[in-house]
């Protein structure tokens, strides 16, 4: 551990200032200083301090120095792994308080980010002990007797890991830790409204013995990452966020490989034989934690006929009760948005899809970056709302009498992230696995419904590679091909 990170473990969870790491310390950045917001309350409580372009540069030549000088095994890089997830779980009220000021998470919901992170890392872990090629039987071809053939997987050499606001721990674990399994270095560009997070995070893998200058930490606007986009030491580019601007990303990215997990119009779909109990409570769930900023959010609830009225019903009654407010107070189920402009534009969203029709049967005012939890029919699928990705607490109920207009109106959009199916009928789980166009089908679950250890990424419009430790460790290394002949 060097001087800086030793000086104070803590710094993170207090900080008013977050810096970058580079070379394994912690320096301020020379760029611009932004303020980075209480969510609910709106009120500066820190700054981040961006980079400049000759920062970046000496960020990028001290992750090439760290990967091409280190000689940590794989069992040593699974023990790194292994001792950060004991004390990100020793520090939970730590992560817990800064998720609350920077993300506007509630307890539950920052909770069940370092829950989620322990078992990423965990999980990460096992992958870095495990990770191999395969034997190839090459003495199977003609005149090839006496040659044997292996495979290995390398790594590529520098990860450019690029995350979003909405999962800034749990979805910064999944970058870093299986980059490292593999044996890469990391730079990491965290959101600039939630960089405390990550820092935090980073602070531990640096107390956990993750060798220096094989992690670092990039602070700054999209000008950062086109610094990192314009360097060809960095050969993977791991990015979630919005399909603009992932296109933008691979575009530059060139033949450089690249993981692409971006928007999403999120279906979930419930028909009539399905347990309602359940289902609801799911629904109600996967449409409102984290304000429904998730990719995989219930944005649209596809509802069979013959239940329509009593899905509208209780949904207007359980959707009515949920408690939004302030997130540090324990009784809360659902914070702010992330920014009072993203509020204003989903309130706009809600508004023009009333003026055209839609019947508003739960919500209400925007206040500063508060949307209450809001609920809707009649939408179409000319609305924003109901064509473009709200990321925002408002689930739209649409009804459906055959199961072929769920197919339809699922794939007719250009995304494909996730979709659940609330349903007995094995002809529809089937029917839904095999014509839906999406990256992950779940049955008797919600679109939401991630575990960690899952191959996660989209199709169409929703990017493209894998998220999961197994998954992300065979992203970010090459297959290099070994035979021996005997003499």
């Amino acid at each position: 551990m060097n001087d800086a990170t030793r000086q104070d473990r803590h710094a993170t969870a207090t900080s008013s200032v977050f810096q970058l790491l580079s070379g394994g310390a912690w320096v301020g950045g020379a760029g611009t200083a932004v303020p980075v917001l209480d969510k609910y309350r709106l009120t500066p409580f820190a700054e981040v301090s961006y980079a400049t372009a000759a920062q970046v540069d000496a960020m990028v030549t001290a992750a090439q120095v760290a990967f091409e000088g280190t000689s940590l095994s794989a069992h040593g890089r699974g023990d790194v792994l292994d001792r950060a997830a004991g004390l990100v779980a020793e520090r939970v009220a730590d992560f817990v308080r800064v998720m609350q000021m920077e993300a506007g998470f509630t307890t539950s919901d920052a909770t069940g980010e370092v829950n989620r992170c322990v078992q990423t890392l965990r999980l990460s872990a096992e992958e870095a002990r495990r990770l191999s090629g395969e034997m190839i039987p090459l003495e199977g071809a003609p005149g090839q007797s006496g040659r044997m053939g292996f495979t290995l997987r390398v790594p590529l050499g520098i990860v450019a890991a690029i995350t979003p606001f909405n999962s800034p721990l749990n979805t910064v674990a999944h970058k870093i830790a299986p980059a490292f399994a593999a044996g890469n270095a990391v730079i990491l560009k965290p959101a600039s409204s939630t960089p405390g997070t990550a820092c935090l995070l980073a602070e531990i893998l640096v107390e956990a013995g993750m060798p220096e200058g094989l992690l670092s930490v990039l602070h700054g606007s999209g000008e950062v990452v086109q610094h990192l986009l314009a360097d060809e030491r960095v050969r993977f580019f791991a990015f979630t966020g919005s399909t603009e601007v992932g296109r933008k990303i691979q575009h530059v990215a060139g033949l450089r490989r690249t993981q692409m997990e971006l928007g999403s119009i999120a279906f979930t779909t419930l028909c009539a034989d399905a347990n309602m109990d359940k289902a609801l409570d799911k629904i109600v769930n996967a449409g409102y934690r984290k304000a429904g900023q998730v990719c995989t959010s219930v944005q649209v609830l596809m509802v069979e006929e013959a239940v329509l009225t009593e899905v509208t019903d209780r949904l207007t009654q359980m959707v009515s009760d949920l408690s939004y407010g302030d997130p540090a107070d324990a009784d809360t189920f659902m914070g702010p948005v992330i920014s009072k402009g993203e509020a204003e534009r989903i309130d706009s969203w809600i508004s023009a899809a009333v003026d055209a029709g839609a019947k508003k049967l739960v919500g209400g005012a925007c206040n500063g970056a508060m949307i209450p939890p809001t609920l809707l029919t009649g939408i179409s699928d000319q609305m924003k709302i109901g064509c473009a990705e709200v990321f925002g607490p408002v689930v739209s109920i649409v009804p459906f009498a055959s199961f072929d207009e769920v197919i339809a109106r699922v794939n007719a959009t250009p995304f494909g992230l996730a979709s659940g199916i609330f349903t007995n009928r094995l002809d529809r789980a089937f029917a839904a696995a095999r014509q839906l166009r999406v990256g992950g089908v779940h049955v008797n679950e919600t679109s939401s419904a991630r575990v960690d250890m899952m191959p996660y990424g989209g199709s169409k419009d929703s990017g493209f590679g894998r998220e999961g430790p197994r998954y992300a460790v065979h992203e970010m290394t090459e297959e290099r091909m070994i035979s021996i002949t005997a003499e």
